[in-house]
């Protein structure tokens, strides 16, 4: 038949809000073939086997950024198929809201994360992000971080 099976990631993504809900935490990742700019995504990373998506978040806060999270919250769920240096991928994302228990952990100037053993940059992403041409995965979900942020104090 010739029909390659390949696997459907699920993985858990947070929104962490700047202390005046103006901004939000995104690693930014080199450019590939498809987003010659690089591109930023939320934080998180892979569900694992009997694992909840709200302790996935926990725990990939705390292995890339070295922080703690709390007041873990999901509010979507996303199918997102796509291409990765010409190779399709398709993730199921589990978007959730969280609050850092150190907003220090990423300095206005931006910070680190640790990923699989690499240093990946992580800045604050405007909440309104109208002037920013880098792309923001998962896509489709600027408008539930724009909610989010008022809820936090910023212009809605």
């Amino acid at each position: 038949m010739g029909l390659e099976r390949r696997a459907i990631r699920v993985t858990a993504v947070v929104v962490l809000l700047s202390p005046d809900g103006a901004a939000h935490a995104v690693a930014r990742y080199e450019a590939n073939r498809e987003n010659p700019e690089g591109f930023h995504r939320l934080i998180g990373g892979g569900v694992e086997f009997g694992e909840t998506g709200e302790a996935a978040v926990v725990r990939e806060v705390a292995e890339e950024l070295g922080a703690g999270v709390h007041d873990v919250v999901r509010h979507a769920v996303v199918e997102s198929i796509f291409d990765y240096n010409g190779s399709p991928a398709h993730e199921i994302i589990l978007v959730h809201s969280g609050r850092l228990d150190a907003a220090a952990v990423i300095p206005p100037e931006g910070g680190m994360l640790h990923e699989n053993g690499r240093a990946i940059p992580v800045e604050w992403r405007p909440v309104d992000a109208s002037n920013v041409s880098i792309p923001l995965y998962p896509s489709g979900i600027d408008a539930l971080i724009r909610d989010l942020a008022v809820g936090v104090g910023a212009p809605g």
